[in-house]
């Protein structure tokens, strides 16, 4: 027998084994659905008068405790305030695979194109991190968790 190959298949199912973990964790193992009828299901927007519920259908949303940025939603508004606050600098980031309703490339471009705008959902919903949306004329809302530049080690001093 010859024990350089099967040192070879070890190594190599360990490295399978490994990398299938570690997409499984990063695609599933910590997101959780959030219930439409909950109160994690509700969504504020930012105008100068203060934050505001924003009445949504169709809600879908997922979340995690493993970081502050898995925050996830999609959703429909007819009553999106006018005044809302807009959001500089708005960066959808991606989301797991399975969760089809948002795609963070087409929502950037809108973004950038002026196709949909980007207001600030909630200052801080978590230390450093504000709650954005990217609101659609039709009245299509999705929603993401971004860190902002409100700290001094990411170059913005008070």
């Amino acid at each position: 027998m010859n024990w350089g190959k099967v040192a070879a298949l070890v190594l190599l199912g360990s490295t399978i084994a490994a990398g299938a973990g570690m997409w499984y964790a990063q695609e599933y193992l910590y997101y959780d659905p959030i219930d439409p009828n909950g109160p994690d299901a509700t969504i504020a927007v930012t105008t100068a008068a203060g934050e505001q519920p924003l009445p949504l259908t169709g809600f879908e949303g997922i979340d995690a405790d493993s970081s502050p940025l898995r925050w996830r939603a999609c959703a429909t508004s007819d009553a999106v305030p006018a005044d809302a606050l807009p959001f500089d600098d708005a960066t959808p980031l991606n989301a797991p695979g399975w969760f089809a309703c948002f795609d963070a490339g087409r929502i950037g471009t809108d973004l950038e194109n002026g196709a949909a705008r980007a207001v600030l959902s909630v200052s801080d919903i978590r230390p450093d991190v504000d709650r954005v949306l990217a609101i659609y004329p039709d009245g299509r809302v999705y929603g993401w968790h971004q860190y902002n530049d409100k700290t001094p080690e990411r170059g913005v001093m008070d």
